[in-house]
């Protein structure tokens, strides 16, 4: 299975963070982009233990708002 991360960096710890949207418990922080990969990884790989998940929303995308 595939899952959509959603990745910000956190500017007071400098952090990347992330997680899937709608997936309960889905989600971490790390020092560099492969190790915020393979912590989510990890933990989707934790609680599709516990079965399938039932998502609350579904990923559509970004948008990009532009402000005067």
């Amino acid at each position: 299975m595939i899952y959509t991360a959603v990745i910000e960096k956190c500017r007071d710890t400098g952090l990347y963070v992330g997680y899937i949207p709608g997936f309960s418990g889905a989600h971490s922080q790390a020092e560099t982009l492969d190790e915020l990969h393979a912590n989510l990884r990890e933990v989707v790989e934790m609680l599709l233990e516990d079965g399938a998940p039932e998502f609350d929303s579904e990923f559509v995308g970004t948008q990009q708002i532009q402000v005067a």
